[in-house]
């Protein structure tokens, strides 16, 4: 995102200040292959923002038979997990124009299984999510999770029955990612912004990483600059990762855009909720521009500061920098914020994101700035995403390195919770979060428990 110094100081928030590398073919294609029968009904096609309203109804309609769907890229497809044989559940989901799709776990069962992964196997460095398509809760270990944390987690996911839950080791170490779209500096830490708001007073406003939100309570738009935004409310650990940061400047004008960089720009319409299988697309100062599809819902992640739920998992790449960005889709919907995972955009690896409906509701904000627009730079969501390399430049000159140089905001950070109150309750200051400052991430210099935040 851009900040445009122009009168009323127009501060074009978007997803990313560089656009990148990586994502030439926009949104890869993945193998979502349906589990359906041949028989079925020609079911409806869908646009992937389309689905999850569907899908909400069909799981209020259905019940106890509802368990959980996910969409199908290649077909665009809904499917509809479903427990049971009854025909008339059968038929009312394909009526709906979505595929019906038998399977063994209910939502219950996977829902008590997730309660017993919380209670015996929260361990630092662990994460888990329910995947719709193989019906299962997949879980996920870092490479800190060794000896006797090893044996508790397998011995764990092995009480919960067969077929219900699988474990896999992930080469990297779970870490917040801060950072993400346009750089914002604040008490030695560097993050960035999410989605400009309007908050519920009417006053402009931005959203970014709740690890950020706690890490300082006053951020600025420049290296060493003067403050630009106040903390107004942050949640990490806890339930979510989100923070409300007001502009201090009333007549910041803060529209709704995503910079994919070459002076465009993608115009962000509206929230919605992120489906398994949908295609998405990550910008980050780091990074820039990089895409992948949605793997799961509801993730829970033990990081080194705490544990932090109801998070969105997929594959898309983020390295330290990244956190606070948006994620969004091609046509322009608001889906996540960066949060943090493992791995990087070589090697790839799991990253989750806070999803920005969940933000909105808890901090009583709404999307964009009412009808605030890009002017003649902005391009329509289908143009700005068609060839990003063609838009992009090359991160490397642009964003510092944030392994060389990162350190930890626990330490020089000052303390946010006289303007940063948690929502949910649950909301820690940076002095708080600083048990978890060992260094486990394998990256110069970067402490993974202050999520590999980069100096000034």
């Amino acid at each position: 995102m851009s900040h445009k110094r122009i009168p009323k100081r127009k501060a074009a928030i978007a997803a990313g200040s560089v656009a990148a590398l990586g994502a030439a073919a926009l949104l890869l294609p993945n193998a979502n292959a349906s589990q359906t029968d041949s028989g079925d009904a020609t079911p409806r096609t869908f646009k992937s923002a389309d689905v999850s309203d569907l899908a909400s109804q069909l799981a209020s309609q259905l019940g106890d038979a509802f368990a959980g769907s996910y969409y199908n890229a290649d077909k665009q497809q809904l499917v509809v997990n479903v427990v049971g044989n009854d025909s008339k559940v059968i038929n009312q989901i394909r009526k709906a124009g979505a595929v019906p799709n038998q399977v063994q776990n209910s939502t219950s069962t996977l829902q008590a299984a997730a309660k017993t992964l919380k209670t015996d196997a929260t361990i630092p460095g662990t994460a888990w999510a329910v995947d719709p398509k193989t019906n299962e809760i997949r879980v996920t270990a870092d490479s800190t999770v060794k000896g006797t944390k090893w044996d508790t987690l397998t011995s764990t996911v092995k009480s919960l029955g067969s077929g219900v839950a699988t474990v896999k080791k992930s080469a990297g170490t779970f870490k917040t990612f801060v950072s993400g779209g346009d750089a914002i500096f604040g008490g030695g830490a560097r993050c960035s912004l999410g989605f400009n708001v309007t908050a519920g007073d009417g006053s402009p406003a931005f959203l970014t990483a709740g690890h950020c939100g706690v890490a300082a309570a006053a951020w600025s738009d420049s290296q060493d600059g003067q403050p630009i935004a106040t903390v107004d409310q942050a949640t990490f650990p806890g339930a979510g990762d989100f923070s409300l940061v007001k502009y201090d400047d009333p007549n910041t004008q803060a529209p709704s855009e995503v910079n994919v960089g070459n002076g465009q720009t993608v115009q962000i319409s509206q929230a919605a909720d992120a489906t398994v299988g949908q295609k998405v697309l990550r910008m980050g100062s780091t990074t820039g521009l990089n895409d992948g599809s949605v793997t799961g819902l509801d993730a829970t992640v033990n990081y080194p500061e705490g544990t932090v739920t109801g998070l969105i998992q997929t594959d898309v790449c983020a390295e330290p920098g990244d956190s606070g960005g948006s994620l969004f889709t091609q046509d322009g919907s608001a889906i996540g914020l960066t949060s943090g995972g493992s791995g990087d955009c070589t090697v790839g690896g799991e990253t989750f994101f806070q999803p920005v409906t969940t933000a909105l509701e808890a901090v009583g904000a709404t999307l964009g700035a009412g009808g605030a627009g890009a002017g003649d730079e902005s391009a329509a969501p289908g143009d700005a995403a068609t060839d990003p390399a063609g838009a992009a430049t090359d991160p490397a000159g642009a964003a510092t390195d944030p392994a060389g140089a990162a350190t930890d905001p626990a330490g020089a950070a000052t303390d946010p919770a006289g303007a940063a109150t948690d929502p949910a309750g649950e909301a820690t200051g940076p002095a708080d979060q600083s048990g978890g400052g060992a260094d486990q991430s394998g990256n110069d210099g970067a402490d993974a428990g202050s999520g590999l935040v980069s100096s000034n």
